[in-house]
């Protein structure tokens, strides 16, 4: 793997990392609502586990592709990343 690629992954995997602690997090605050905001909470969670999962998904073919193919497949990983990232802020100034 290129050292690019590696960095780049890194940098996913870092973030991916901050935002399961942020999930965590709202999870935690799900588990202390009443019946109707925990439900509604909960929603928001399995979106963010969804998206979460989406962009882990991204990952894999980045890891394996070749250093020029991999350049290619970062757009679409970008734009998985912001959309967690947007949802995990929407969520948590949601539910404060």
């Amino acid at each position: 793997m290129g050292e690019k690629r590696d960095a780049y992954v890194q940098k996913l995997k870092h973030q991916i990392d901050q935002w399961n602690g942020e999930i965590d997090k709202l999870q935690a605050q799900a588990d202390k609502l009443g019946a109707t905001a925990k439900a509604e909470m909960q929603k928001h969670v399995e979106t963010l586990k969804a998206k979460r999962a989406e962009l882990e998904e991204k990952m894999t073919p980045i890891q394996k592709a070749g250093e020029e193919a991999w350049e290619d497949l970062r757009g679409g990983t970008n734009q998985a990343l912001k959309a967690l990232g947007d949802a995990v802020a929407a969520a948590k100034s949601r539910f404060k």
